[in-house]
């Protein structure tokens, strides 16, 4: 995940004054349109997931993928970091059987 964060910061043109608020409005725009897709194979296809329509949500999870890779670099996170946290506390939850549920401490 950190090679791929890195070659990802090689295509980053964004104003660094405002990095962060940038790449954190991009991963919602981004977010967005993956939910829009998915949205539409169920309005205009009954929900079939044709190959192409895969293909097109798995661009979108890219942009996805490229804009949380550049929010954590301006957070000062790694990808990698940010996995390994993101497993522990799932983990953790899994342990102690609050899966389910809501709110952020679980």
């Amino acid at each position: 995940m950190n090679r791929y964060q890195r070659m990802a910061e090689e295509t980053a043109n964004y104003p660094r004054e405002r990095a962060l608020d940038y790449v954190t409005l991009g991963l919602a725009g981004e977010a967005g349109e993956v939910a829009n897709k998915v949205k539409k194979i169920i309005r205009d296809d009954a929900g079939a997931l044709t190959d192409e329509k895969r293909h097109a949500i798995a661009e979108e999870l890219g942009d996805v993928l490229w804009y949380v890779a550049m929010a954590a670099k301006e957070i000062g996170y790694s990808l990698d970091e940010i996995a390994l946290m993101n497993y522990a506390k799932l983990r953790s939850r899994a342990k102690r059987g609050k899966i389910g549920g809501s709110g952020d401490e679980r």
